[in-house]
């Protein structure tokens, strides 16, 4: 099959996240089946050609819907038997041009999020759009990573019975033995992540404040950019804060950072104002970590409350933190939280993942 695959982001994106890792690893598998694969993104400094999946690279993350328009009729229209049309924010409407069946894939729907990323009137623009374009686009078939996006697009006019959930998988190799990694002698929190308004890092730091009275030598680690106007409002919380000396800013890690960081930590704290998944939690879970988490799309799938994780009942920092304390009150029950995310985690593969894709095709076009 020869298939034209659209996303603005590729996994060498500086502002690559979960979603990039998810779509090379099912480009890498479709190549590797025999499949003709071109992948049609955004150009970005410093981009190069990759070697094992055919790439075309134009404009930025606003005009690449554009340029990729234009480079399908020039160049691959009539030459394709399927356009997978991938949703981060803003769909390629690939439907109305492609001239064979086309595929929306969607992580999570961005409606609350333009007021995070973006200044209040550009926001209002997004959020009074998408619901209208997602109806025009509603009669096509989709795919996506969890139930609660699934319902999101049920919500503006898609039918469920067009909509297929593929499994999400973890790229990085998963702790082989759940006690072979000591976690930090103080109880310590990670947070982990680009740090944009999003995700809400400034909840983490004043969670982590509350969370001190309950747990007098919790420690919090801190890793991500924060080279963007919030990033530096988070390192002025931190420098301000009555517990700054227990606060470690680390920057951008390495791989190999991330995974000491994941394996030592007592849990990962995330809270974004929506996830299609929350890919990062899971990974933390194959590190032998559990997760407390908002109670919000995407974190409420990939976090079982209770028992790979713990759900704030509320999603501000104090509830955060009360949730951190309760975590890390018992040991034992700490330690049977800690073994079913890890154990969960082990379901969680990109065979699993792809296997999944290739179903969902076969059963939507």
């Amino acid at each position: 099959m020869r298939i034209v695959w659209m996303s603005w982001k590729d996994r060498e994106h500086p502002l690559r996240g979960g979603a990039e890792v998810v779509t090379d690893n099912i480009l890498r598998r479709l190549i590797n089946d025999g499949h003709q694969v071109t992948l049609v993104t955004a150009d970005y400094a410093g981009a190069k050609p990759f070697d094992d999946i055919p790439v075309f690279r134009a404009g930025n993350r606003f005009t690449v819907y554009w340029k990729a328009w234009q480079y399908y009729r020039k160049h691959l229209y009539g030459k394709a038997d399927l356009v997978i049309d991938e949703m981060n924010t803003i769909p390629f409407f690939a439907k109305w041009y492609a001239g064979v069946p086309t595929v929306l894939m969607v992580h999570q729907l961005a409606r609350v999020i333009w007021f995070y990323q973006l200044p209040w009137f550009i926001g209002w623009v997004g959020y009074v759009l998408e619901p209208v374009y997602l109806f025009l686009l509603s009669n096509q078939p989709a795919i996506t990573v969890s139930e609660s996006t699934k319902k999101d697009l049920e919500r503006y006019g898609f039918r469920g019975e067009k909509i297929r959930i593929i499994s999400e998988g973890i790229h990085i190799e998963r702790l082989k033995n759940l006690n072979s990694t000591k976690k930090y002698r103080q109880p310590t929190m990670l947070s982990l992540g680009a740090m944009r308004a999003m995700k809400r890092t400034l909840d983490q730091v004043k969670a982590f404040e509350i969370a001190k009275s309950f747990v007098p030598n919790l420690r919090l680690k801190i890793s991500g950019d924060s080279n963007d106007p919030y990033g530096q409002k988070v390192l002025a919380a931190i420098e301000s804060s009555p517990y700054a000396d227990d606060i470690e800013y680390l920057g951008r890690v390495s791989d190999a950072k991330k995974l000491e960081l994941m394996r030592k930590s007592h849990f990962i704290a995330v809270t974004s104002v929506k996830e299609g998944w929350g890919l990062i939690v899971s990974e933390a879970a194959s590190q032998g970590t559990p997760a407390v988490v908002y109670d919000i799309d995407g974190l409420r799938d990939s976090v079982q409350a209770g028992r790979t994780g713990l759900v704030a009942t509320q999603s501000n920092p104090r509830s955060l933190a009360v949730a951190i304390a309760e975590l890390l009150a018992d040991p034992n029950e700490y330690e049977r939280l800690r073994r079913e995310a890890w154990e969960a985690s082990k379901t969680l593969t990109f065979d699993r993942c792809y296997a999944d894709f290739q179903r969902a095709i076969k059963e939507l076009i």
